[in-house]
């Protein structure tokens, strides 16, 4: 299927890849050896996922920059309820998974650069998102994996790769903007407002083990906090995103 290429805001330059090539590799491969910058957003061509990567220059340190990661949450949370049908209910599982309508479909990942800036903060970062809008069907039928779906799946079959690309540039620039004005606040409540488990018995793997209690809530920098018979226990965002990343899968 052909698709119009994506119309960005003016803040962002788009750079296309095609297939083999993937997003965020590509980004953060760019971004590595300086011929990709702050602001450029590179978006794969490919019509059966939305599979796209923003390079970042942050002027924080890393705990901060992370923060990004929940900020691209929120934001593609905005972008996909202002196009998707009322009755599609989009929610984060902490710390990065997109589900729709309760199923996996998608995740946020991320990468730092290894070297600070004289400042201490990362020289680069990326922030990479990927939705399924058509799996391929020969990996299994619908119901084989009742944990993951897509779009096509959960009747949003006219929401076109182009359509949620131009959508999520606009309002991720938004959210940066917020975030850099009003700091972590409104994210964090938006966080909590689609965050599955909330207040709720919840079983969670956190650096190598196993945690179960209730989700209570999440704290001012998106550490989960949850209420075991033992007390309160804080599970590391920061940790929980480099994990991600010393895997081999980006954050």
């Amino acid at each position: 299927m052909s698709l119009p290429d994506p119309v960005f805001p003016p803040l962002l330059t788009g750079h296309a890849v095609t297939a083999p090539d993937r997003a965020f590799e590509t980004a953060v491969a760019g971004a590595a050896r300086g011929s990709l910058g702050a602001a450029d957003l590179v978006w794969a061509r490919d019509t059966s996922r939305l599979d796209c990567a923003l390079v970042l220059e942050p002027d924080v340190d890393r705990a901060r920059a992370a923060e990004m990661v929940f900020v691209a949450m929120v934001a593609f949370g905005d972008s996909f309820g202002a196009i998707a049908p009322p009755e599609i209910g989009l929610t984060y599982r902490w710390p990065m998974a997109l589900c729709v309508n309760g199923a996996r479909a998608g995740h946020v990942r991320a990468a730092m650069s290894a070297q600070d800036d004289a400042d201490g903060h990362p020289r680069w970062m990326v922030v990479g998102l990927t939705l399924d809008i058509r799996r391929n069907r020969r990996d299994g039928e619908p119901g084989d994996a009742p944990d993951q779906t897509d779009l096509v799946e959960e009747g949003c079959a006219e929401l076109t790769r182009t359509d949620l690309l131009e959508s999520y540039a606009r309002h991720l620039l938004t959210w940066i903007h917020t975030w850099q004005t009003d700091g972590f606040r409104p994210v964090h409540d938006l966080l909590l407002f689609r965050a599955e488990g909330y207040r709720e018995p919840v079983r969670l793997e956190h650096a190598g083990e196993i945690h179960d209690g209730r989700f209570i809530g999440l704290d001012d920098r998106g550490n989960l906090l949850l209420e075991t018979g033992e007390g309160t226990r804080m599970l590391d965002a920061l940790a929980a995103i480099e994990a991600v990343a010393s895997a081999g899968q980006g954050i």
